[in-house]
């Protein structure tokens, strides 16, 4: 089995916010390999991992990054493969990394998500692959579904609560 999303953070140490990614794809059966690799402390390897992605099968790439977050864009610079950001929580509440990455330039998009929101990455990654993958699209539409299901479910809690002034 060949990974067809790569996951990628800055450092171990952003694990923690990239592990939701993982486990929706793992959830999802979607075959992924996960690494760090540093824009700034290993930028050759950076490089060769960036050139490689397409000849490897690999669709889309996640990559998570703190502070300057150099690692999607330089990344997304070597690549035409769709790179979605995730700006990780570490310094000036993460508006470092988010800056980083939404200001891009010209001809080298970042997609990126929310500050932490390596899940909604993942759950992208998914819409990406759904557009040429009619397994993938089903398990899109799965997904969608199943959030659907939980607001009803919600609901129907949530109307099984009296209050003396409550309209219904």
């Amino acid at each position: 089995m060949k990974p067809l999303v790569s996951i990628i953070m800055g450092s171990s140490s952003d694990f923690e916010v990239m592990q939701k990614a993982a486990i929706f794809l793992n959830d999802n059966e979607i075959p992924f390999e996960i690494n760090a690799l540093s824009a700034h402390r290993t930028p050759k390897e950076v490089e060769e991992f960036a050139m490689n992605c397409e000849k490897r099968g690999i669709k889309v790439i996640i990559a998570g990054a703190g502070m300057a977050a150099a690692l999607p864009g330089v990344i997304a610079a070597m690549t035409t493969i769709p790179v979605i950001g995730v700006p990780i929580k570490s310094s000036l509440d993460g508006l470092d990394a988010v800056l980083s990455m939404l200001q891009m330039p010209p001809g080298i998009p970042v997609a990126t998500v929310a500050i932490n929101g390596s899940m909604n990455a993942a759950i992208l990654a998914l819409q990406i692959l759904a557009l040429s993958d009619i397994q993938m699209n089903k398990k899109i539409h799965n997904h969608k579904d199943g959030l659907k299901n939980k607001i009803i479910k919600a609901n129907e809690e949530l109307s099984k609560i009296e209050f003396k002034f409550r309209v219904k």
